[in-house]
């Protein structure tokens, strides 16, 4: 073989003086590839890729010189990445890493950074693979550093167990005192590791992770009944607790179990929690990785196999491997947590044939399965769906592990879903706060891997990875969204900035406003007499601390019903949404003079250009009324508002809705100063069509100076402000 350099494959193609050619990379290890091989006649004209253990493409090609397209092939032979510790930045010492991991290679360059077991990319960096060129940073949940035990004066052991000391804190946290809890008894009853971050006096108590007491047989009296090897030595009680005579019983009666004697008890108190030693049927487990990072930690696993792309197909195709010595078999998933499982259960006798389902987190189309594996290799394959199997829904239930939290600064998800990788099937994607409850996602097939909001506007988000590539402009390009539990979570409530010009009536409608908004918990600021649109809008935005606020403009009497506590759906990508509001003039209702939730960024980079601010940026309307438009309180306002708006109605046409609104506007008034109103509207249409729609001419009207002068020329009319 003659290796020579190239630019990339057209290079290649042109330097190449066979039929084919590899293209290779310095970051696989080829030592005994067969670089002789050959494809078989019929696909002679592909170009064949093998993968890497990270990636479907390796870097590796075999090419054809004289295929002007290129069609791939995809082989299954995984060529394995070479370590190179040389090309990585370690940000945190003394750490494992697996530095076989090469970026995928098609993708842009990136700065590539990695977390450790305790907390991801984007909450404590800890290596750093950068590429030449690249000016974005991509977070990377898998694989990551292994930090090593610290063990040091800042841990405090308060009881004899063991524990994971290679721990440490968020790094954006306060200094605490963390206090970890045991396998029995969470931290607030029972301290038994804590650690002292440096000047910290507040205590902070953390569910994860345990210690594990260490056994201990000084107060139990076990009969001889009862095997000892049977006895969880470890559990101790409530250390709150009265003194009791601990009773545990046996699988038959709540007495005949060992006791645990509390010195000075004299009263008895019963417990169920001993765990009996029966004979288990299935002695062989097989374990699902679901690529979490998680795989291969399930105790005694036979075989441990990569999840498909819905449960039914991975069941089966695992059945087919199960060698006949074992007729029943467990099957679980590397998103559960294991620890405490009970794998001596087994089904009642006419059960024997069924697939028995353990619900996760309380969900019943769970992860773990109890199979009878001569039975589903011969049924399970005549079913489409895996629901429609004969199973049996047990109520034993088991923990999954915590869904990774991704925590971003965008506007919306879509942007973060689409650059940020993360470990597993389902991620929790934040922009404010953690989440309290994560209620279970079915991983049984795409279908039931929905994408499920946990709040009305979306600031927290379960999402599928199986979503990731529909994902374009808005998670609705996935088809399954599941919105029922939207009250999980409560939104940040956003800013009302209040924008005011020198109106009469600016005053009165601000008042109204902080009488009717303060019922709410919004908090509001006034923006006062900033000559120019796009600098007035922008100095609001600036005001605002919320990346969303409610524009209220000074004409505006707001409703009194409106409701303060909508927000945007973070789940599309930014935009401003518009509300309604009623015109007693010409008696529309639409979005002019409403109410606007303006997304600050867009506000901010919004340089003006066209005939509407708003309408500039992506936007949507949002048809809830925000109020009444009070703007002929004066003639010249009533002229000057009709003749801009007018301007950019008759700029619209054709369109049906908006020539409807242009007519009420030329032709429909009533009350104070509605002529003007109306005069204002034909004035608008005149000059239109007096200057043949010509943009720059348009944009005049923008122009507080020219509007007086041209007003005063059509209808003797004088500013009052």
């Amino acid at each position: 073989m003659h290796e020579r350099a190239a630019l990339d494959i057209a290079h290649a193609k042109l330097l190449s003086r066979t039929r084919y050619f590899w293209w290779i990379t310095y970051l696989a290890d080829y030592t005994g590839w067969d670089f002789l091989w050959e494809p078989v006649p019929w696909e002679q004209n592909y170009t064949h890729t093998w993968p890497s253990q990270w990636h479907d493409y390796s870097g590796t090609y075999l090419v054809p010189k004289n295929t002007s397209t290129i069609e791939y092939r995809f082989h299954k032979k995984i060529i394995a990445s070479r370590a190179s510790p040389e090309n990585y930045n370690v940000l945190v010492e003394n750490v494992d890493f697996d530095w076989s991991w090469h970026p995928h290679p098609l993708d842009p360059p990136y700065n590539y950074v990695f977390g450790n077991q305790w907390w991801p990319a984007n909450r404590m960096a800890t290596i750093q693979y950068p590429m030449p060129g690249s000016t974005e940073t991509k977070y990377i949940f898998t694989p990551h550093a292994w930090l090593p035990d610290q063990r040091s004066t800042k841990w405090h052991t308060l009881q004899k167990c063991e524990f994971d000391y290679s721990w440490c804190p968020d790094p954006g946290d306060p200094p605490y005192i963390y206090v970890f809890g045991n396998q029995w008894h969470r931290g607030e009853i029972m301290p038994t590791v804590e650690y002292h971050a440096l000047n910290a006096i507040e205590k902070k108590y953390l569910p994860y992770p345990r210690a594990k007491l260490l056994e201990d047989t000084t107060l139990w009296t076990v009969p001889d009944t009862i095997d000892p090897a049977s006895v969880d030595y470890t559990w101790v009680p409530d250390p709150s607790s009265p003194p009791y005579i601990y009773q545990f019983g046996t699988q038959h009666q709540r007495t005949g179990g060992p006791q645990y004697h509390v010195p000075g008890a004299t009263e008895t108190k019963y417990i169920t929690q001993l765990k009996i030693k029966t004979e288990s049927v299935a002695n062989a487990i097989y374990e699902i990785d679901h690529l979490d990072g998680n795989g291969g930690k399930i105790k005694n696993s036979v075989k441990t196999v990569r999840y498909f792309d819905n449960y039914l197909d991975t069941l089966i195709r695992l059945a087919k491997n199960i060698p006949s010595e074992h007729e029943f078999v467990w099957i679980c998933s590397s998103v559960c947590d294991y620890t405490d499982f009970d794998f001596s259960w087994h089904p009642e006798q006419w059960q024997a044939a069924m697939l028995h389902v353990f619900p996760s987190d309380g969900e019943k189309f769970g992860d773990t399965f109890f199979m009878h594996v001569p039975t589903f290799q011969y049924r399970a394959e005549k079913c489409q769906l895996l629901e429609w199997y004969d199973l049996n829904f047990t109520d034993i239930n088991v923990s999954r592990r915590p869904l990774p939290v991704v925590q971003h600064t965008f506007d919306s998800h879509v942007e973060a879903v689409k650059t940020i990788d993360w470990a597993g099937p389902l991620a929790v994607f934040c922009v404010t706060g953690l989440p309290e409850q994560v209620p279970p996602v079915p991983l049984w097939r795409e279908k039931t891997k929905t994408i499920v909001p946990l709040s009305a506007g979306a600031s927290q988000v379960i999402v599928p990875k199986t979503a990731v590539p529909y994902i374009k402009t808005q998670a609705y390009d996935y088809p399954y969204i599941d919105r029922t539990q939207r009250h999980l979570h409560q939104d940040q409530l956003l800013d009302i900035v209040f924008i005011d010009n020198g109106e009469s009536n600016a005053d009165d409608n601000w008042n109204s406003l902080l009488q009717i908004a303060a019922q709410g918990k919004n908090m509001i600021h006034r923006s006062s007499g900033i000559n120019g649109r796009v600098v007035a809008y922008q100095a609001a935005a600036r005001l605002s601390t919320t990346p969303w606020f409610f524009a209220v403009f000074a004409k505006l009497r707001v409703a009194l019903d409106f409701d303060w506590a909508w927000h945007p759906d973070r789940l599309q990508q930014p935009k401003h949404y518009i509300f309604h509001a009623f015109n007693p003039v010409n008696g529309l209702t639409y979005g002019h003079q409403a109410l606007i939730a303006y997304n600050k960024k867009l506000v901010l980079g919004n340089a003006g250009v066209g005939l509407d601010f708003t309408l500039d940026s992506e936007h949507e309307v949002v048809p809830i009324l925000s109020g009444t438009a009070e703007y002929a309180h004066t003639q010249w306002s009533a002229w000057r508002t009709a003749f801009r708006e007018c301007i950019k109605l008759r700029h619209s046409l054709p369109d049906v809705e908006n020539e409807y609104r242009l007519g009420q506007w030329c032709n429909n008034g009533h009350g104070v100063n509605a002529k003007w109103s109306t005069w204002g509207a034909q004035d608008a249409v005149e000059y239109y069509d007096s200057v043949n729609g010509n943009f720059f001419e348009l944009r005049k009207s923008y122009d507080w100076a020219w509007l007086a002068s041209y007003a005063f020329q059509k209808r003797n009319l004088t500013p009052d402000q």
